[in-house]
């Protein structure tokens, strides 16, 4: 039973992205051996932002409001459209972006059946119009997925009169933005350029 109990911990941790057996298993005895205050605090904590953590009703970012922060006290006349909530994230280690976000929920990816309809590309384009945008930054991941959706909504906001630009090649072809690290973002932001 001991055992049992030890591989489902195991288990759980390894379901987490990036996470292998020898590492889910530090983890597990880390929590084994610990404190039970410890293990507690750690399963509140999983508990209370899984039940108090969603997404903004404006740009799709992780909050526990309605609104993010980002979007109440932001420049709405700037979007960084970004892939996932968590690129959000990685750009705001920059700390000299002062627009705001969108979040996509994906990319257009026909291998993956996903189309321009499967992704919040409709928003988008409702954000730019309502808000009287004058920039967005595509800042999608530098792969085939990340340019064919970059190039495919810039090719919807041309007429719109929006200027549209894409980060530079600071960041690396094949990368995630998420593991980009500030100065090569920062650099990627300050070097974007129109599409």
């Amino acid at each position: 039973m001991q055992e049992e109990l030890i591989e489902k911990l195991i288990e759980q941790f390894r379901s987490l992205p990036g996470v292998g057996y020898k590492t889910a298993q530090r983890y597990a005895f880390s929590i084994i051996e610990g404190k039970p205050e410890r293990a507690k605090r750690f399963a509140d904590a999983i508990l209370e932002a899984k039940e108090k953590i969603g997404f903004c009703k404006v740009c799709g970012n992780f909050t526990d409001k309605e609104v993010c922060s980002i979007c109440e006290r932001r420049n709405r006349k700037i979007i960084c459209v970004v892939t996932e909530p968590k690129d959000i994230l990685s750009m705001e280690k920059v700390k000299s972006y002062d627009g705001v976000y969108h979040v996509l929920f994906g990319t257009i990816s026909p291998l993956e059946h996903r189309g321009p309809n499967d992704i919040k590309i409709k928003e988008l384009l409702s954000r730019v119009q309502e808000d009287g945008v004058e920039e967005v930054i595509m800042a999608t991941n530098p792969d085939v997925e990340g340019d064919a959706t970059a190039m495919y909504i810039a090719k919807l906001l041309k007429p719109l009169g929006v200027k549209v630009t894409r980060l530079a090649q600071g960041v690396s072809m094949g990368s995630d933005l998420e593991y980009a690290d500030e100065v090569t973002l920062s650099r990627a932001l300050e070097d974007r350029k129109q599409l």
